[in-house]
């Protein structure tokens, strides 16, 4: 099997390290402009030689070139897997006929806890989601000034709603997908970017939960916490520290106890599903990505972004 990464940045080696942990990947091309000793690797992705010969394409560069990307991939092959980076594209598009099956990277779905998370939650009713997912955008990549980063530059699909879009991916996976939306977008801190770093809103799904979510790039201590309330049960999870307690109508509590995640536990999940899995069961597909798109144009054009 042969793989062609498209993009390598930190999240491209990130995929690249994945890969290369797997037997059946016997070699893994790049689409990059760096030099690399050793690797085959294009300067662009119209370069590609024999690009029929591929059997899993990985999307890893900027958000902005997403969409081009695999557009362009989808004329040239069919009837392959495609991994997109989250998220899909910068903003919304409407896409041709896709001959290919396409997945999406909200790799948080992958997390124990979100897992455990969904299996309490299937037969419930869901009152309420509440979410706070916060952090310095300055310390993501200590390898670079932030201020260089795609993350604090609007014009490169930089900003808190594209960044921390995992957010409304695992709030629809749990709670429905969004219908009714009020939201507030904007630029607040002193951090020196001209995307946005807060994001919240209001919603409501198809499965009548009320969605209170907040995100953000200025929190000086870094969080992803999750509270559902549902007729029969409060759960309260924290993402960081792999922690969920169940607090039930009588008063008792569980504490659920979880192996610490190693740095690419959930991808190495996520990749395996997608290529050896027939069965599908907690990959985004997609489908589920576009209706995340349309909830991140939802939020774009409320606040005129």
């Amino acid at each position: 099997m042969k793989a062609l990464l498209i993009g390598y940045g930190s999240i491209g080696r990130r995929h690249d390290e994945v890969l290369s942990t797997f037997s059946d990947i016997e070699e893994t091309h790049i689409v990059t402009k760096q030099t690399l000793s050793e690797r085959v690797t294009f300067k662009a992705l119209e370069n590609v030689e024999n690009i029929q010969t591929y059997d899993y394409f990985l999307i890893a560069s900027e958000t902005k070139k997403h969409y081009e990307q695999l557009c362009w991939l989808n004329k040239q092959v069919s009837g392959k897997k495609i991994f997109c980076e989250k998220p899909l594209f910068e903003k919304h598009y409407d896409l041709p006929v896709i001959n290919n099956q396409v997945y999406v990277g909200y790799v948080l779905r992958f997390h124990l806890v979100l897992q455990k998370i969904k299996s309490l939650l299937e037969g419930q009713k869901i009152l309420t989601v509440n979410i706070a997912c916060g952090s310095y955008l300055p310390n993501w990549r200590t390898n670079i000034d932030y201020r260089d980063s795609y993350s604090a530059k609007k014009a490169e699909g930089g900003g808190v709603l594209l960044d921390l879009s995992h957010e409304l991916d695992y709030a629809a996976w749990l709670a429905g997908d969004l219908l009714e939306i009020k939201s507030y977008q904007t630029k607040l801190s002193d951090l020196e970017i001209d995307s946005d770093d807060l994001v919240t809103l209001v919603g409501k799904t198809n499965q009548k939960a009320i969605i209170n979510l907040v995100v953000d790039y200025f929190s000086q201590s870094a969080h992803r916490l999750i509270r559902i309330n549902t007729n029969g049960f409060t759960l309260e999870a924290d993402l960081i520290k792999n922690k969920l307690i169940q607090t039930h109508v009588t008063g008792e509590k569980e504490v659920f106890a979880f192996e610490t995640l190693q740095r690419n536990d959930m991808f190495q999940a996520m990749h395996h599903e997608i290529l050896f899995n027939e069965q599908k069961h907690y990959v985004c597909t997609l489908e589920q990505g576009l209706r995340i798109m349309q909830t991140i144009n939802t939020i774009q054009e409320q606040n005129n972004v």
